[in-house]
């Protein structure tokens, strides 16, 4: 779930329209657990909740400005869990939100663009899609890196190993060429391996859960 927040400070600077992007402010604002609140993280969530409920007025030192104007920008931010940030800066009428939840259209047209350059057709992305339901945007541009990722490591291997790979590229003689690397073609079946690989992987972070085994140990 993303969820868009749009602070409430509108302004033009300078006859053009202009806003502030913070994206996945949630990373850096949030707090997850026991971490403590850094003195950065407090500066940063003051001043969000002066710009919102004051954005005219600039603080300089202990004294406001009273009479000068200072012009804003609306300020959007976005992230993907604000129940860890501040609560107080997320109330309503702080900021407006907006909830985006995908649907399956969505997800096929997002993915369909993801592989576009790739000759991916829409009903390849539609097949990918149903055998990977339920997944986050990123596991399907993840299926595209896993496959790159394989093609270099046989690159790697092909031209000696990663003990070989900086002679080759850094010591080369002059009359040498350097190696070169050929992106790998794009297939469906390809995608799909990537796929069933990372599952793998995400099934065997749910069963391993080193931590309770670490905590049991503790116990005992």
């Amino acid at each position: 779930m993303s969820m868009l927040i749009h602070l409430l400070v509108f302004c033009i600077i300078q006859g053009k329209m202009s806003c502030l992007m913070i994206n996945d402010i949630d990373a850096g604002l949030g707090r997850f657990g026991n971490t403590q609140m850094t003195v950065n993280n407090q500066i940063v969530v003051g001043t969000l909740m002066n710009l919102s409920d004051n954005p005219t007025r600039v603080s300089i030192g202990q004294d406001w400005r009273e009479t000068d104007i200072t012009n804003r920008i609306p300020i959007i931010v976005t992230g993907n869990d604000f129940s860890t940030i501040y609560a107080p800066l997320i109330r309503d009428g702080r900021m407006d939100k907006f909830y985006w939840q995908p649907n399956l259209e969505d997800i096929v047209n997002i993915v369909h663009r993801m592989y576009q350059k790739d000759g991916i057709s829409r009903d390849d992305v539609v097949s990918i899609v149903n055998t990977f339901p339920n997944q986050a945007l990123d596991f399907y541009g993840a299926l595209r890196s896993r496959t790159y990722d394989r093609s270099i490591s046989k690159w790697i291997d092909d031209i000696g190993g990663a003990e070989k790979l900086g002679n080759r590229l850094l010591n080369k003689r002059k009359d040498e060429k350097l190696p070169v690397f050929t992106p790998p073609e794009q297939t469906v079946e390809a995608l799909l391996e990537s796929g069933y690989s990372l599952l793998r992987e995400q099934q065997l972070i749910m069963e391993t859960k080193l931590s309770k085994e670490y905590m049991k140990n503790i116990d005992d």
